[in-house]
């Protein structure tokens, strides 16, 4: 029993070892750099890239495109190069121009259209032969204009 009173004495007089860490210094540094960073985050101008120059570069060859030219009277006339470098100019129908399209990308699976219509031609009719060379595997159709 005399060994009671005794614990109990030095567990009173003994000090508990501080384990809780204060983080609202911590919490309030994190604020403020988050709220410096939002401000100067649009402020920071992307870097612009210099691009080195070369000499004597060759220029990528370019098929020539395939011209579906769209007249007032919704008449179709297309011009195209063939392999020996001719043009070629052929009047044709919607149909002509499906089973012409379907067979020039067999041949010439990257040769672009472009579509010259002319300005009173309705829109409709425009894509309408635009959307007929995307469904026929076309991948680059455009669309011819005038400069002013």
């Amino acid at each position: 029993m005399a060994g009671g009173p005794m614990r109990s004495s030095m567990r009173g007089s003994s000090r508990r070892a501080m384990s809780d860490i204060n983080v609202v210094p911590y919490i309030d540094v994190m604020l403020v750099l988050l709220v410096i960073f939002m401000v100067t985050a649009p402020l920071v101008s992307p870097s612009i890239i210099n691009l080195p120059t070369v000499g004597n570069a060759a220029p990528q060859e370019q098929t020539p495109p395939v011209v579906v030219n769209i007249k007032a009277d919704g008449s179709m006339t297309v011009r195209y190069k063939d392999d020996g470098g001719a043009s070629q100019q052929q009047s044709m129908t919607e149909g002509d121009l499906r089973t012409f399209v379907l067979n020039r990308q067999e041949s010439h699976p990257d040769q672009p259209v472009v579509i010259a219509a002319d300005k009173t031609v309705k829109y409709e009719v425009v894509m309408n032969v635009m959307s007929d060379m995307k469904a026929r595997g076309v991948k680059r159709v455009g669309l011819l204009v005038k400069s002013q």
